[in-house]
């Protein structure tokens, strides 16, 4: 038998060997040794910037040129730095699929924004709230009561009045000589439709107002705002100074903003007994449910609030996509003459087009398609922002860091879209074509203007609907004219840069009506 003497030598023996390949272990692990593991992985390449300002200073007024530009230099993912944030920017449709395919869980929270706080309502909307049992309740709402196909298929009445009434106003101004704004009309059609939806009232009852216009430039300022990107979210230190000025102006537009959406919500108070279909009566029926505590589903309070972010999101997009398709078609009469056959085949000259033409109309998608493809209406994707460390495409994304899509770069790459990429061609899009299958609902990478994942904007069906039968109507309806000397080759295509894509000079028309005097009064 062994001596205890001999017993703890064993002992030793073995917590020495131990002690050894457990040394040896680390050592190997972190990176030393022969089999070295492999290095840490870069990341991503990108521009030098400015002290403490880093990159924001480089990105001039529209924001979605200079990273197409700089996409061209370092490549389709790059990386800015916007003071102490870090910020990779995807600019292929292989890359932005990288994102929102593999790793769209990691990216599905927003970053912390002033845009969200003062225009937002402090992140309390389906846009900017963080990802959790409030936004998915909100979103399960809406979708319940506006964006499911039950939904929208109820609300298809609305849709069709709005624009019934739509051309109604363009018929009674259509001898005006210096033209009318026809974005502008557009937007009623758009803000009325959604108000009957949220608030069970039309808005603008008088058309193109004074009210409709104050309404329609909040609604574009807000936007621009929002669009700007403020030095003081990323260099905390000079935010108290709000170095452009944009906080101040946030919150002075949305003091008069919040006004008019109160008066939106309040003018049917007298009547908001919960007993209609629209949101806000569907809202207050939950509240007055027990618990009587607060409209609480799940033990999630909904307000107001939830429905005024639903106007800044959902009306201009709509109107200004119109206001582009329309000015392409002008730009090119032959495809406009194609559509309009079309029409005339499918609807006819006696009625105006309703919602259940449009499965008939197969170039009309086309030109929708094409439309959003070339002006898309959020050219820069809503940052999102990465909750964990992540790998895409060899590159090392640290946690914190926020993504954004450059999706209107994207819908100009040639590398997707071939050599006519800047051309206004719907024909790419019909069967036969080279992107016969591409659709803009987030499955294909390469055309996503309403973003992709988890995050994509709540509102598309309402709002592909809204712009297909909009487009539609004004263009079965009318044959447009330019004013004031103005020809389809000088048609000024400039953007003005907001968060969302605007025209810079605002399409002046008239109208000339086409179909049979019966078909207007219907």
């Amino acid at each position: 038998s062994m001596t205890p003497a001999a017993m703890d030598h064993d002992l030793l023996l073995l917590l020495a060997s131990l002690a050894a390949v457990i040394v040896a272990a680390v050592w190997h692990l972190r990176g030393h040794g022969s089999g070295a593991r492999k290095p840490k992985l870069p990341l991503p390449p990108g521009p030098r910037g400015w002290p403490v300002l880093g990159n924001l200073p480089q990105l001039g007024d529209k924001p979605h040129h200079t990273m197409a530009a700089l996409a061209r230099l370092h490549g389709p993912l790059f990386r800015l730095r916007f003071g102490s944030a870090e910020v990779v920017v995807a600019a292929s449709a292989k890359v932005a699929g990288s994102f929102l395919r593999a790793h769209d869980a990691n990216f599905s929270d927003r970053p912390p924004n002033s845009g969200a706080e003062h225009v937002a309502y402090n992140y309390q909307d389906l846009v900017f709230a963080p990802y959790g049992a409030r936004w998915r309740a909100l979103r399960k709402l809406c979708a319940q009561h506006l964006f499911s196909a039950r939904a929208l298929d109820a609300l298809r009445t609305v849709r069709q009045d709005e624009a019934r009434l739509m051309v109604t106003r363009l018929l009674s101004s259509s001898d005006s000589p210096a033209g009318l704004a026809v974005g502008q009309e557009a937007n009623v059609c758009a803000t009325n439709a959604l108000a009957l939806a949220a608030v069970g009232r039309r808005v603008f009852g008088d058309g193109v107002g004074e009210g409709a216009r104050e309404f329609k430039d909040m609604v574009v300022e807000l936007m621009q705002l929002a669009g700007v990107f403020n030095i003081g979210d990323f260099v905390p230190a000079l935010r108290w100074l709000d170095p452009q000025g944009v906080v101040a102006k946030m919150k002075r537009l949305h003091r008069r903003y919040d006004r008019m959406m109160d008066g939106f919500i309040s003018e049917r108070g007298d009547r908001a007994d919960g007993d209609g279909n629209d949101l806000l009566s569907v809202m207050l029926g939950m509240m007055r449910q027990s618990p009587p505590a607060g409209g609480e589903e799940d033990g999630i309070k909904f307000n107001e609030t939830d429905i005024k972010n639903l106007f800044t999101a959902g009306t201009d997009t709509t109107s200004s996509t119109v206001e582009w398709a329309l000015a392409e078609l002008i730009r090119h009469p032959d495809v406009l003459k194609k559509l309009q056959h079309e029409l005339d085949d499918v609807v006819g000259n006696g009625r105006l087009v309703t919602e259940s033409d449009l499965p008939q109309l197969t170039f009309l998608a086309a030109v929708i398609k094409e439309t959003f493809r070339l002006h898309p209406s959020t050219p820069l994707s809503l940052p999102r922002v990465a909750a964990e460390d992540c790998e895409v495409d060899g590159y090392r994304i640290p946690k914190d860091t926020t993504l954004l899509v450059n999706v209107w770069a994207i819908a100009r790459d040639p590398a997707s879209w071939g050599d006519d990429v800047l051309e206004f061609r719907p024909t790419r899009f019909l069967p036969g074509g080279s992107h016969e299958s591409v659709d803009v609902k987030g499955g294909d990478y390469e055309l996503i203007p309403f973003g992709a994942g988890r995050r994509i904007c709540a509102g598309l069906s309402w709002g592909l609907r809204m712009v297909t039968l909009t487009t539609a109507t004004l263009v079965h309806a009318f044959d447009w004219t330019l004013v004031d000397g103005m020809t389809p080759e000088k048609l000024d295509m400039e953007e003005a840069y907001g968060l969302t894509l605007q025209r810079a000079v605002p399409l002046m028309v008239q109208p000339v009506p086409r179909l049979l005097p019966s078909a207007y009064t219907m």
